[in-house]
């Protein structure tokens, strides 16, 4: 049996996460789709992580409330999730919430519900938990290719705004033309904005390589042996040392990885030229394609010409240019202007 509900313009949503598989540079993996939707209008806004941990919980709540240019004055309907309920009080509706979690809602003016624990609870936020099932046959199916998280938001940005011209079962509105009279009903966003990743200061080991939830990230060389901030969101993690960003790195899917960028390696590669070949950080450079066939062929012919130690310092000093130049700029560079001081050989060959 079923009971129709009206809702309040403004007064409520649904907040649900959903696992999602995408085949990220060829290789299949799970990730996981946040999703907070009005009950009244039915609009929805969708954000996929890499994590489904408190990072994204709050990221995902502050990326919808911006699309939605407010906050619902009235009550947001959750699961039981970790990044939000430390434990559950009985059979009573009463949470013990975590201490970041009570900041955030605090901060944004957020009246959290608490749907009963397991399946008879499911009835409570079924608007939200058909929402992702919708989304997940209408747009990832077949499973979407993708270089980037970043880039698979900007499509999902643009399918929940093609969506808005949709109708939900009989309503003689589109969910489009229902928000536009829900939207002035939301509350105002706070002036000021709430840090939703979490701080951690690990030291730089000797493969000049930092160590966060288990997998490593690469920072530039110079800073080995020191101890940087990092400030970990759910997709991405940026490195500061003090208040000067040294590296940002997109989040690993897996644990125990790595990720490595070969620019925060090529002042070190210089003095040690026979260390490239055979380095990882090369094999990753060539698996992201950023490491070309341009590339390949220029190294080979700089080694024919002057032999392998100096044609891969000549192959470092080109590289050194990406921090100044485009790749466009990079490959077409006259021999002669090849960067301040002439760093590459003039004798050495110029990429095709």
């Amino acid at each position: 049996m079923f009971i129709e509900q009206s809702h309040l313009a403004g007064a409520e949503a649904e907040v649900d996460f959903g696992e999602v598989a995408v085949r990220l540079w060829g290789e299949l993996v799970k990730c996981h789709l946040f999703c907070l939707r009005l009950s009244f209008s039915g609009k929805a806004v969708h954000r996929v992580f890499a994590s489904g941990g408190r990072e994204a919980f709050f990221e995902g709540h502050e990326n919808a409330f911006i699309v939605l240019g407010g906050v619902p004055f009235g009550k947001i309907r959750y699961d039981n999730l970790k990044a939000a309920v430390a434990s559950v009080l009985g059979f009573t509706r009463r949470r013990v919430e975590t201490d970041r979690w009570t900041a955030f809602r605090s901060h944004y003016g957020i009246e959290p519900f608490y749907c009963t624990p397991g399946i008879e609870g499911a009835h409570e936020k079924g608007g939200v938990e058909g929402q992702i099932g919708w989304f997940r046959r209408n747009h990832f199916v077949p499973v979407p290719e993708i270089d980037s998280l970043a880039h698979l938001n900007m499509l999902i940005d643009e399918w929940d705004l093609a969506d808005e011209a949709r109708r939900i079962g009989t309503r003689p509105r589109t969910i489009g033309e229902l928000f536009a009279v829900e939207r002035p009903s939301l509350q105002p966003l706070p002036v000021e904005t709430f840090e939703t990743g979490r701080r951690c200061t690990p030291r730089v080991d000797r493969f000049s390589q930092i160590t966060v939830r288990t997998n490593r990230y690469s920072v530039p060389t110079r800073f080995i042996g020191r101890q940087v901030r990092v400030l970990l969101h759910a997709s991405e993690l940026v490195v500061f040392d003090g208040r000067t960003e040294i590296a940002q790195h997109e989040r690993l899917l897996t644990k125990s990885g790595s990720r490595l960028e070969l620019d925060h390696y090529l002042e070190a590669l210089l003095r040690k030229p026979g260390a490239l070949p055979g380095a990882t950080v090369l094999e990753q450079a060539r698996a992201a394609g950023q490491f070309t066939p341009i590339h390949e062929a220029w190294w080979t012919a700089a080694c024919n010409t002057h032999g392998d130690t100096a044609g891969t310092r000549a192959l470092i000093e080109v590289l050194l240019l990406y921090r100044h130049m485009q790749h466009d700029h990079v490959v077409g560079v006259p021999r002669q202007h090849a960067g301040p001081g002439n760093t590459v050989s003039p004798s050495a060959p110029c990429a095709p």
